[in-house]
């Protein structure tokens, strides 16, 4: 039995690991359009650095926009970002925007996102097999319900440092009325800061807040190693995933910041991309839950009650380790970035 559980962590362990990759390597294509006058557009797209240089996409316009200036091609840390700017009598309303790979699609999403001089926001989410996308004429409340509760979604199910943080709730809250209490403090927090600052009401610089993201899994991962039931952790855990929660809003509201919020549905983006996250918090709750209940089923004899209660305090044990070292890693790594 000792050896079934050894198995079923380790290969738990791995197919974290995998995610973890995944989802950090599938970093999206994000293109930008933006009206800079009457007229003139500025196309900017940030490459992830997965796509090789000989295979770097190219952002088509509509043939009656013609280019004012070369195209430029710069190499950072985290890509290429390539730019040109475009003229047209023509409004950009109602015409395709293509991707084209000049060797193979890497089966990566794209976000396009427009800005327009009359106030016109958009943002398209596309799958990895989406090449082209026509640009709406108006905005309309369905389809921004629709699209920001799809980037929610796809954000938390991406956001790893925030899933770990909801795996640690779990282990201390339970699987119980105490877990969805818990979690529902959470989700009240980083609602208001999310909100605050998307609105720039509240504004705070992004690494510090990452860190100190990071730095609340290691907190919890601590306190579930130590099993000290008696602990402000354990005893009032709504007050520690609120706190915390209220941290984890600002990180929501950066990656918000970055697709940028409609000028028109700005109360239903905002609205919906908090849907969204809540959505894909619930969905990755239950698969946890789901998981666990299976494990039990599969290891644990119900006549060996004492032995179950070793094996699930070393089972919440392993997890914590492996969420704290991964944080902790995070961590040393934000911090370093922020001050160098």
């Amino acid at each position: 039995m000792a050896t079934l559980i050894k198995k079923i962590i380790t290969l738990s362990i791995f197919l974290i690991l995998a995610t973890v990759s995944w989802a950090h390597e599938s970093r999206p294509l994000f293109v930008e359009v933006s009206e800079k006058e009457p007229g003139v557009y500025e196309l900017q797209y940030k490459i992830p650095p997965t796509i090789p240089e000989f295979n770097l996409p190219e952002i088509g316009l509509s043939d009656s926009y013609k280019a004012l200036d070369r195209l430029a091609v710069y190499q950072t840390e985290s890509g290429f970002i390539k730019k040109q700017t475009f003229k047209s009598t023509i409004a950009l309303n109602g015409t395709l925007i293509s991707i084209k790979y000049p060797v193979m699609n890497p089966s990566v999403a794209s976000i396009i996102k427009v800005s327009l001089l009359n106030g016109q926001k958009f943002t398209k989410l596309l799958g990895p097999d989406e090449l082209i996308w026509r640009v709406p004429q108006e905005e309309s409340f369905a389809a921004v319900a629709r699209q920001y509760s799809i980037l929610g979604i796809k954000h938390i199910l991406e956001g790893w440092d925030h899933l770990l943080f909801l795996i640690c709730l779990m282990l201390v809250a339970g699987i119980g009325k105490k877990l969805w209490i818990t979690i529902t403090g959470f989700t009240i927090a980083h609602s208001i800061t999310l909100a605050l600052s998307a609105l720039d009401v509240v504004r705070l610089p992004i690494p510090p807040v990452e860190a100190v993201i990071a730095l609340s899994v290691v907190y919890l991962a601590v306190e579930i190693t130590l099993q000290k039931k008696d602990s402000l952790t354990y005893r009032y855990p709504i007050a520690v995933s609120s706190s915390f929660g209220l941290l984890h809003g600002f990180g929501f509201a950066a990656v918000l910041s970055d697709i940028g919020l409609p000028q028109i549905e700005v109360v239903t983006s905002l609205l919906f991309f908090n849907v969204g996250v809540e959505l894909g918090q619930i969905i990755f709750v239950l698969g946890i839950l789901l998981l666990w209940l299976l494990i039990r089923k599969i290891s644990f004899d119900k006549n060996l009650n004492s032995k179950f209660k070793f094996k699930r305090v070393a089972l919440e044990k392993s997890a914590a380790y492996f969420c704290g070292c991964l944080a902790s890693y995070w961590m040393i790594e934000r911090l370093y970035g922020f001050f160098i």
